[in-house]
């Protein structure tokens, strides 16, 4: 069994986690797996979107706490294990945001805690109406720390910080109102609709979105002044490409652009 499938539909990866009997854990096997994956997406120009799906019944129930119980069995009681572990996440979360492709997450069932982060960090959510998201860790006494700041820079702090101590669910509607997801669809349209949206950004100037793409996460951890300094140099470096000339070129003659890339 492949742990992460990977299917190609034009300018469109799907990536499957496929470990549905542990609900897509993030286990060190899906880690790697999905860090590998995208690691070889990054250098294929050909792929313009990915789309990030679950297998069985549930999107991700977050990290497999069996493999983290088992890390206590160690000399330092699994401080280093853990450390690793978490380093590993971030590492794959960061990669998530500096893939140069749009990465739109499919959600169904549920997505708790680092799954619920995996969710808050992908570009885009589309999730099945009776999907249910949740940062839990509390209610077995670990506060989800790392899913908080993903979580936290994609809805409001307030409603972040009930949902981090209360443990609570929220369902797929109000998940669309908080800003952590994009579209709410019934189960049946989900990977149509998904699938639609992935195609709607590939049919873009590839390069103009990988450009974006980046420029996007950059401004935001800029003050306004400097992040419009920013944006400026990376407009005129949208401008210079060749392909944008055709684009704008067509947009005025009234026909569809032909680009290169």
């Amino acid at each position: 069994m492949t742990i992460v499938e990977m299917e190609c539909d034009g300018a469109v990866a799907r990536l499957t986690m496929n470990a549905p009997a542990r609900l897509n854990a993030l286990s060190d096997e899906m880690l790697a797996a999905l860090q590998s994956r995208l690691d070889e997406i990054a250098h294929r120009p050909d792929i313009r979107v990915v789309i990030l799906a679950g297998a069985g019944k549930a999107f991700c129930a977050g990290h497999d706490l069996k493999q983290m119980t088992a890390l206590r069995t160690t000399r330092d009681n699994g401080a280093a294990g853990f450390k690793d572990l978490f380093d590993r996440c971030a590492r794959l979360m960061a990669r998530i945001q500096s893939l140069p492709q749009p990465v739109i997450a499919q959600v169904h069932g549920i997505a708790t805690a680092a799954g619920c982060q995996l969710v808050a960090t992908c570009d885009m959510a589309v999730a099945a109406d009776d999907t249910r998201f949740g940062v839990n860790g509390v209610n077995i006494g670990l506060f989800c720390s790392t899913p908080m700041v993903a979580l936290s820079r994609n809805i409001p702090r307030k409603q972040a910080f009930e949902m981090l101590t209360t443990g609570a669910f929220v369902d797929a509607t109000r998940a669309r109102e908080l800003g952590l997801i994009n579209r709410v669809v019934a189960p049946d349209q989900l990977r149509v609709e998904t699938t639609a949206l992935a195609r709607q950004i590939a049919d873009k100037l590839g390069t103009a979105v990988r450009i974006g793409k980046q420029a996007f996460y950059a401004q935001l951890a800029l003050p306004v002044a400097q992040a419009h300094v920013y944006t400026g140099d990376v407009m005129v470096e949208n401008m210079l490409n060749p392909d944008t000339a055709e684009g704008i070129a067509a947009f005025l003659e009234k026909r569809a652009p032909e680009w290169d890339q």
